[in-house]
């Protein structure tokens, strides 16, 4: 019986009305692709309840793929993210008015997780179908970097991993309008669901033909180069 495949979005935050992320995740809820059912969920933007939360959903739900969905306004593209580290530093608080400074997502935990989703195979079917997208070594130090940091943490020691990723969207053409359309870029939701459509087609003939491998870790004192602009996704 094949297993779920799992979208996850946040709801909006940082004074915006929408977030595409829940928006694409209701139109897939209940879908099927690539055979496989669609089991989705809209976290709501509160730093201290995510891991709860997660726990809960993947006890729940079991998914052998699991794809998380955010915003980033400054990005142009689809943004397949690579790693996750193990930083919560907020330029804005969270939606019920928490701020988090330079503190770590776990306590002595590494300092980062990275995804193991096929990126190269991803991007190519992006871009062969007029997606535009990239691999992005910077998921932020806000929520959707938490969110990835906790889905991989919770692979580590499973006995059979999940894939595990993670997508920053950009804004929709509405949102680049209120906020000043010549610095923040826009996707057309029909673009964006097309992408998250064509990464999971891409993903389950991967994983049903190949053995998903563990998450890759860095372990505690270990050196982590942290590109510049990390702070700068989901602003």
């Amino acid at each position: 019986m094949a297993k779920n495949v799992l979208v996850t979005g946040f709801e909006p935050f940082g004074g915006d009305k929408v977030n595409p992320s829940e928006m694409i995740v209701r139109a897939l809820e209940g879908r099927l692709i690539a055979g496989r059912p669609i089991a989705t969920h809209v976290f709501p933007v509160e730093t201290r309840s995510l891991r709860e939360r997660m726990e809960e959903l993947l006890a729940e739900v079991r998914p052998d793929v699991i794809v998380g969905l955010g915003q980033a306004s400054k990005r142009a593209s689809l943004s397949l993210e690579r790693v996750a580290v193990n930083v919560l530093d907020f330029e804005n608080p969270d939606n019920v008015g928490v701020m988090r400074k330079s503190d770590q997502i776990v306590r002595g935990g590494p300092d980062a997780r990275l995804s193991n989703l096929p990126f190269e195979k991803i991007v190519g079917a992006w871009h062969e179908n007029g997606v535009p997208g990239y691999v992005s070594n910077s998921a932020g130090t806000f929520l959707c970097n938490q969110l990835l940091y906790e889905l991989l943490g919770a692979n580590e020691n499973a006995s059979a991993p999940a894939l595990v990723g993670f997508v920053h969207l950009p804004y929709l053409p509405v949102q680049a309008i209120v906020a000043g359309s010549e610095t923040h870029p826009s996707m057309s939701f029909e673009t964006m669901k097309k992408g998250i459509e064509l990464l999971i087609e891409t993903v389950v003939p991967w994983v049903e033909h190949r053995a998903p491998e563990p998450a890759q870790t860095r372990s505690k004192g270990s050196q982590m180069w942290i590109p510049r602009g990390v702070k700068e996704v989901e602003r």
